[in-house]
């Protein structure tokens, strides 16, 4: 059997090289992958910003489509399946790194607003794999976490989530974690509406990591400007790499997308689509994954605990890993720059790259650093 072409988006990480003994390889921007230069090619490796959908796709080879992302919003899946096209993701990929960033940006918040999480009722809105790793974070952090995921509850019962009004109502933070979906039962797009601001019972604050377009930016101005909302974090926004300017200035974190980017998160990404390649074009190397990933600059963090308050330490280790308000600068410095920030993103390692070396830390307290996935404490 000849080798296979594959075209494959120049910025996945640890892929190059890895392909090249079993297929003809191509490499391109994911943002120019267009139907000329694929249209020779038996299989796509992409992120998101390559658009599967009939304009690329009619009339090219194209049998196989391999995402190194957790969504899928980006690929026709109508248009795949009724033309027998393969296509797999990376569910649950970056679901450490999420958490991580979301740590770090918890950290952030409670100092700016001076309030204590622990106590707090936090809405998650979409419970799959990032949004268990959130409510995970929320109940070390002492947070009581209300998830809402009508896809998961019509699956396996009522029993564990609530309604979208209850978290309006109860929440003191509410954070995106859904997939965008723009029409049916289960549509996603501008979630996050007028409606949904005027029925918030409290002023909570607003977290998207999620799709840009899950929350209406429109929407989100008129209930920062109103004081409906106590404030919000952005990591993900609407016409992408174009970003709102407006919303960009109010907002209490800003990043380019890069919440799904520590070193693990594209490293499980990678290994994902070359399986799935390894497994639909038959590679033989079903189990590979990226060696000698990068390692943290600074694997050992000290804490000091002498004095110091559960929640202090606590933050002290997560931002000893990695602190948003670096990557909130680097995105006001130039916004122009988006795309570039993401492409070109730094090493962040995860927890679990870390050893903490404290001293008198009670058992409860280590017990939690290492349900975070510090090693040691």
């Amino acid at each position: 059997m000849k080798h296979p072409v594959i075209i494959i988006d120049d910025h996945i990480p640890f892929i190059k090289g890895v392909l090249e003994p079993f297929a003809r390889v191509t490499y391109a921007p994911g943002g120019v992958i267009s139907k000329d230069i694929a249209s020779k090619a038996d299989g796509l490796i992409i992120r998101t910003r390559t658009r599967c959908n009939a304009e690329l796709l009619d009339g090219i080879p194209v049998k196989f489509i391999a995402s190194a992302t957790i969504g899928t919003d980006h690929i026709d899946i109508q248009y795949c399946n009724n033309r027998s096209i393969e296509w797999y993701h990376a569910p649950g990929c970056n679901s450490g790194s999420v958490m991580q960033y979301m740590a770090s940006a918890f950290s952030r918040l409670s100092t700016k607003y001076h309030i204590s999480l622990a106590g707090k009722t936090i809405g998650i809105i979409g419970a799959g794999n990032v949004g268990k790793k959130i409510a995970l974070l929320a109940e070390i952090l002492g947070m009581s976490p209300l998830l809402n995921d009508p896809p998961r509850a019509r699956n396996e019962g009522q029993q564990g989530f609530v309604s979208l009004q209850k978290i309006k109502e109860e929440c003191d933070l509410i954070t995106f974690h859904v997939p965008l979906n723009l029409g049916g039962d289960d549509r996603t797009f501008h979630l996050a509406n007028d409606a949904f601001f005027n029925s918030l019972a409290k002023k909570p604050l607003i977290i998207n990591t999620s799709r840009g377009a899950v929350v209406d930016g429109s929407a989100l101005k008129v209930a920062h400007q109103k004081g409906m909302i106590r404030g919000f974090v952005a990591d993900v926004w609407e016409d992408e790499p174009h970003i709102d300017r407006e919303l960009l200035a109010i907002a209490d974190i800003a990043t380019p997308h890069i919440a799904g980017y520590s070193v693990e998160g594209k490293a499980n990404g990678t290994a994902a689509v070359v399986r799935a390649a390894s497994r639909y074009f038959g590679f033989g190397i079903d189990e590979w994954y990226p060696e000698n990933l990068p390692g943290p600059g600074e694997p050992v963090i000290e804490i000091k605990s002498a004095g110091k308050s559960e929640e202090r330490i606590i933050d002290e280790a997560i931002l000893g890993t990695y602190d948003v308000l670096k990557d909130d600068r680097t995105l006001r410095n130039d916004p122009l720059q988006f795309e570039y920030l993401r492409n070109y993103y730094p090493v962040r390692r995860e927890f679990s790259a870390y050893t903490l070396h404290t001293k008198g830390l009670n058992h409860e307290l280590r017990l939690k650093l290492n349900q975070l996935g510090f090693d040691g404490g």
